[in-house]
Formats: C-alpha cells, structure tokens, sequence
C-alpha cells in the first residue's frame, strides 16, 4: 500500500471511527492510534514498583493490555498471562510467545506472554526438552541469547517463521503491548538487583529465535537493540555462531549496529528495508559480519534447565490473575557467566512480519476497527 493511499485510508478509518462515536455516545472522543506515553519511555523498579498493568490507557484502537505485569506464585503456571520478562544468563531468561495454542507470531505478537525458564516469576515455564540449542553472550554494550527451539511447544504454530519483538511498535504500545524486561546483567554480580532494559528486541519463528538487552546505562542502547528491521530476522539483527544441539556461554566483542555495513568500497552505509508491500526479500545488499567471542564455556541442557524438567506439554487459554501484591522470583543464571552472541538463521534469516498485531477488542465494532487498522497502519 503506498504511502498516499495509506494515508487516505487512514483518514477515511479516522472518519468511520469518529461517526460511530458520534452515533453511540457524543461524549465519547474518537479512538487514538498513540498512548499518552510510550511503552519506552514508562519505567518501573523491581520488584517493588511493579503495577497491576503497565498500559492502562483508554480509547486506544488495539485495545487494552492482553495480560498483566505483576506476577507472583499466585500466576506461576501454564496459563499466566504474565508479560514482566527477563534476560539474566543462558540459564535464566525469558522468551516471548502466545498465549493460546498453534498461534502465529504476527497475529499475536501483541498479546505474547512471557515463557522463563526458571520458576519464581510468576509467568509460565519453557517446557522441557523445547529447547534444543542455546548460545548466551555477555558484550561491552548488551547480552544476548540466541538459539534452537521447538516452538511448538511455546504454542507457536508449526512452519510460522514468525517475527520480532520489541517495546515500541508502530503505535509505540510495544509488542506485546504492555511487556516489560529487566535483568542483573550489570548489577556487579548481585543477582538480586533488577534493571529495567529499555532497548530489547526478541525474534521467534522458524524453530530459532534471538533476543537482546542492551545495557540501559550505554550511549548506544537504541543503535544495538534496533528496532526498524523487522523483516530481516536474527542473522541481521543479531549476527551469531549459534549451534543446534550446543549450550555455551561466551564473551564476545559488539556487532555492528542492525542496518549499517561497509560495501565492497569501504564506505559506510545504512540499509534501508523496503515496505512489505513490495513482497518478500529476496536479496541483501551485505553479509552480516558475526562479532568475535571467546572464553566459552561449555553445558550440558539438564545441567541449566533441571527446574523445569517436569514442564510439559501446550497451554490452553490463560485465565490466572495475581492475587497478592508484590512479585517473586531471584535467580542466579550459570552464574553471571560471560554470555554471548550469536545466533543462526531462526525467526530467522529473513522472517517476515510487519509489526501487525490483533485486536484485544471491546466491542465487535473496536474489534473491526483495530482489524482494519492494523492493515493501514502497520502495513
């Protein structure tokens, strides 16, 4: 859809949306694409600050938060609808995924929930076995875990090369609207003391997936947590050495920020990624170059994920609510073990998926309407 034709759909949708308030209530203000706040720019401390629900805003056109932030042993099962993530070592962190079975990323990527994998946070638990492959990697500017997963068994639907993850969104709401992260990963070897990271992205699809937390004290935290190359997958994103079957934790130097490489040249340059409606990608323009690691350290899969090796099997539809104030959960990861980087084509090579997201609707007309306006505006 080009941009002018976007544009005029917009205006005609604003239009439709602001007759049907008129009809139904005049007091009623026409709905808004964009929260008051941006998901980023909302910053709670853990474990105290933490509310019922970090997007509370009203009248928006995706519709409310699809599940909640302050999760506690009252949530702690297969059916949360916990969205308080983490990123702490390669035994101890969390990936983004559906809530209700056989899902595809890009229709709910609005409403994932947070799967960990270590009990104590409230949020469901990675079963066991899903996991077939994992690289962690500490760098002087983010830590990174990348690896192989059956995602069937995180209720992502069999062949969903899937998408990306990150708190901004095209509405800034963040996908999933209202999911949070936090991480010890530069709290000096206190595993207790929690900070919020601002800049994330998290890949799932194609069996593989990627997520980063870029350290929230570094100047370049938005520059390696980029969010814009949505359907370039983690080879790009999140260049790695990844390996089905291995469970390592490295150091590792900086990528280079998503999007920027030197041609054959040696110039500089910024790759631009061409909208959706031009079809699927099928050349590049570079090769991702995969940052050096080192100091690896070899683990076997029982030896990180002994605390979830009772977890099976697929979720049905969540209906947990926390019941106490507060939120639980400390975990030391193979220690504060160098992490590292790396990762092979998962949600992959060149997924693809806009940031569309479905509709948690109100009514059967803010239903329709969220429908048709993620096609205009995320598109």
């Amino acid at each position: 859809m080009s941009p002018s034709t976007r544009f005029s759909a917009l205006l005609a949708l604003v239009a439709s949306i602001a007759t049907v308030n008129a009809q139904a209530d005049v007091a009623n203000p026409a709905l808004s694409p964009f929260p008051p706040t941006p998901l980023a720019n909302k910053h709670f401390s853990y474990p105290t600050g933490i509310p019922y629900k970090v997007d509370t805003d009203q009248g928006l056109i995706r519709g409310f938060q699809h599940g909640y932030n302050l999760c506690n042993s009252t949530t702690e099962n297969q059916q949360s609808l916990c969205q308080t993530s983490f990123l702490n070592s390669i035994d101890d962190f969390c990936l983004w995924a559906p809530d209700p079975v056989n899902a595809t990323v890009a229709d709910r990527e609005g409403e994932m929930v947070a799967w960990c994998t270590k009990p104590g946070r409230g949020t469901r638990l990675i079963p066991a076995g899903a996991l077939q492959g994992v690289q962690f990697m500490r760098t002087p500017d983010y830590v990174q875990v990348v690896g192989f997963i059956d995602q069937t068994q995180v209720n992502i639907a069999v062949g969903d090369w899937g998408g990306e993850l990150d708190p901004h969104g095209a509405d800034l709401r963040g996908n999933p609207m209202g999911g949070i992260m936090f991480s010890n990963a530069w709290s000096k070897g206190n595993n207790n003391a929690y900070q919020q990271v601002i800049e994330w992205h998290n890949f799932m699809g194609g069996n593989a997936f990627c997520l980063k937390a870029c350290d929230p004290a570094g100047p370049n935290a938005a520059k390696f947590c980029q969010h814009i190359y949505d359907r370039i997958g983690c080879a790009y994103n999140a260049p790695n050495n990844a390996q089905n079957g291995t469970f390592e934790a490295c150091l590792g130097d900086n990528q280079d920020f998503p999007g920027i490489y030197t041609d054959a040249n040696g110039a500089v340059q910024t790759y631009t990624q061409p909208p959706e409606a031009l079809g699927a990608i099928s050349t590049m323009p570079y090769q991702p170059k995969v940052p050096a690691s080192s100091s690896c350290t070899p683990y076997q899969s029982a030896q990180l994920y002994s605390l979830i090796a009772t977890v099976s099997g697929n979720a049905p539809v969540a209906t947990a609510t926390p019941t106490v104030s507060g939120a639980s959960a400390h975990s030391s990861g193979a220690s504060d073990a160098p992490a590292s980087s790396s990762k092979t084509a998962s949600a992959a090579t060149a997924s693809a998926t806009d940031n569309s997201a479905s509709t948690v609707a109100v009514s059967s007309i803010v239903g329709l309407v969220g429908v048709v306006f993620s096609a205009i505006f995320f598109s």
